[in-house]
């Protein structure tokens, strides 16, 4: 007999930067800076993000593109494989994700693709605690999730590698 189930998340809405910790601005700030360094002349959308590591280390990332669409990387991605690279083992508490565009302004909070929630899980689990997200366009409104695994709740993990 089938069942029916529910999959559901709490997020929290921040109307501005300014309702948030001193900390969690800094981080916001820093992934802005980082999107100002992205290279993203094909999509015109700059993406920064910035990690905090459990030890205070901050670790950004801007989106790369290429002419060759796969080849580029997102911003997500190239600030966790830096933190995997440089810091191994140390606990990742939270990534602030901020995007904007050259033709138009980005109001709404922007989440990880498929692929970033994907590989930002591998380190979840890995680290077996939870990973904040702070996602925020170029103004406006901050989203705060609790876990990448909240928006990634039937994510692939090496359970099926088994």
């Amino acid at each position: 007999m089938s069942e029916k189930k529910k999959i559901d998340f709490e997020i929290i809405v921040y109307d501005s930067i300014e309702e948030l910790s001193n900390s969690e601005r800094q981080l916001i700030q820093n992934a802005i800076q980082a999107r100002k360094k992205a290279y993203a002349p094909y999509s015109n959308f700059n993406v920064g993000a910035a990690i905090l590591l459990e030890n205070g280390e901050v670790v950004i990332g801007s989106n790369q593109e290429n002419a060759s669409y796969p080849s580029g990387l997102c911003a997500e991605r190239v600030a966790i494989f830096q933190a995997g690279a440089r810091f191994p083992g140390i606990t990742i508490k939270t990534i602030a994700i901020t995007a904007a565009s050259n033709n138009y302004i980005v109001e709404n909070p922007a989440a990880p693709c498929g692929n970033c929630r994907q590989a930002i899980l591998e380190y979840e689990l890995k680290q077996k605690e939870p990973i904040k997200l702070l996602l925020m366009g170029e103004v406006g409104k901050i989203i705060q999730c609790n876990a990448i695994s909240d928006i990634l709740p039937l994510g692939f993990s090496n359970t099926f590698l088994k």
